[in-house]
């Protein structure tokens, strides 16, 4: 019995190594926490206000963040 019990945990120590050690697991990781955070996954779920003012505000920040970039950007390649 014991036997059958570690041949298990093996087996599942294994199969969790192989899915860590795929290169793609640490991109799906981030772009499943990418999406968790913008679609405001930790927030009350009984709290639809909380949810979209925190998804809008996320939004909202994305945009800006991504326009200071963009405007940056645009006065390097000018040349300052």
């Amino acid at each position: 019995m014991a036997d059958r019990n570690d041949e298990e945990e093996a087996r599942r120590i294994l199969e969790r190594v192989d899915r860590e050690s795929d290169m793609a697991a640490p991109v799906a990781r981030m772009a499943r926490r990418a999406r968790d955070h913008f679609s405001a996954a930790e927030a009350d779920p009984d709290d639809r206000i909380e949810i979209w003012g925190t998804r809008i505000g996320r939004a909202l920040a994305l945009a800006i963040v991504l326009l200071i970039l963009w405007t940056f950007f645009q006065y390097l390649l000018r040349g300052g």
